[in-house]
């Protein structure tokens, strides 16, 4: 089969389109004939060697596509399924294996590059305002990076679960339009980020804060926080680590919380099995839309990272592997 690997880590050029083997499925596991896959600002973190292991390997996190073959004890899919899948061994490659803990039916009528989208902003997006963030109706909200994939989901799905207030935070003012689209009242850069949180709450602060950012963004969103307010950490994208005293926190009633899909995959699965039906519902029905897809073809991931690095694009980035 035709795959995406790196033999080593380091900048778009590592990545190399090749034959590599068919993957085989162990017990409990899936194979699948991958249609599309999306590109993540994690597997450029994992290309470079600042996230975790990978390389050498085949990137890609999850991916839509058709069960081909069923490896021993499972009986929940059938071959010729169309489903989603957080996949075990990369997804930048025609066939793909995942554990069948982490695979999830779609129906044929959701467009396959929507498909291909929604597993980790949909599923991550639910987790954090949900199952961790506690959104009650009527709440404030902002969300760093909002422009972005998840940034974007995180948006459309506080607003259907009841956010009163809705505040995205982009880097500059040209990225404002898609957010404030998709649903959010106001759409704020990180110039002055305390003073605009402030002015908008009229001094109240926000209830829930959602930053995939960390290093000084997360020091002044933790001063944004209205008491009992929480503020979530999902990732560190700036590459510096934001410090919280614990002096802050206790008298303010303020929460911090940390959470990491990467992390729940791999020792809570069935975390995510539990809300799936839900979270694909919202995808299926169009409660949840992922506007500005731009697709390449899977010999053009060069270009795709490129594209991702340059943090110019808003919305999703898809490889196409096949119709």
């Amino acid at each position: 089969m035709r795959a995406i690997t790196a033999a080593v880590t380091g900048g778009p050029e590592v990545l190399e389109y090749k034959d590599v083997a068919v993957p085989e499925p162990s017990a409990g596991e899936v194979r699948i004939k991958v249609l599309k896959a999306s590109v993540h600002f994690a597997d450029i973190k994992k290309r470079k060697g600042t996230k975790g292991s990978g390389i050498p390997g085949i990137l890609g996190l999850d991916a839509v596509g058709i069960i081909d073959k069923l490896g021993q004890g499972v009986t929940n899919f059938r071959v010729g399924d169309r489903v989603v899948a957080f996949v075990k061994n990369g997804a930048y490659a025609e066939y793909s294996v995942a554990d069948a803990m982490l695979v999830y039916p779609i129906a044929d009528h959701v467009d396959t590059a929507i498909a291909a989208a929604c597993p980790v902003p949909s599923f991550l997006s639910f987790m954090l305002l949900s199952n961790v963030g506690r959104l009650e109706e009527g709440e404030t909200v902002v969300i760093h990076a909002a422009s972005g994939g998840t940034g974007l989901t995180l948006i459309q799905l506080a607003k259907e679960l009841g956010a009163g207030k809705i505040i995205a935070a982009v880097s500059n003012k040209q990225k404002a339009a898609l957010p404030m689209e998709l649903g959010a009242d106001h759409c704020i850069t990180y110039d002055n980020l305390i003073e605009s949180v402030q002015e908008l709450t009229a001094g109240a602060g926000a209830d829930l804060i959602l930053d995939s950012l960390a290093g000084s963004i997360m020091e002044e969103s933790f001063r944004c926080l209205a008491p009992y307010g929480r503020l979530i950490n999902y990732g560190n994208a700036s590459g510096t680590p934001g410090m919280i005293k614990t002096s802050d926190v206790h008298a303010s009633c303020r929460s911090l919380l940390g959470f990491s899909l990467g992390t729940t995959r791999k020792k809570r699965p069935e975390a995510l099995k539990h809300i799936a039906d839900q979270v694909i519902d919202l995808v299926a029905n169009g409660a949840i839309h992922f506007p500005s897809i731009q697709e390449f073809e899977l010999g053009d991931a060069v270009t795709a990272h490129q594209l991702m690095e340059s943090r110019t694009h808003a919305g999703k980035i898809i490889l196409h592997i096949r119709d």
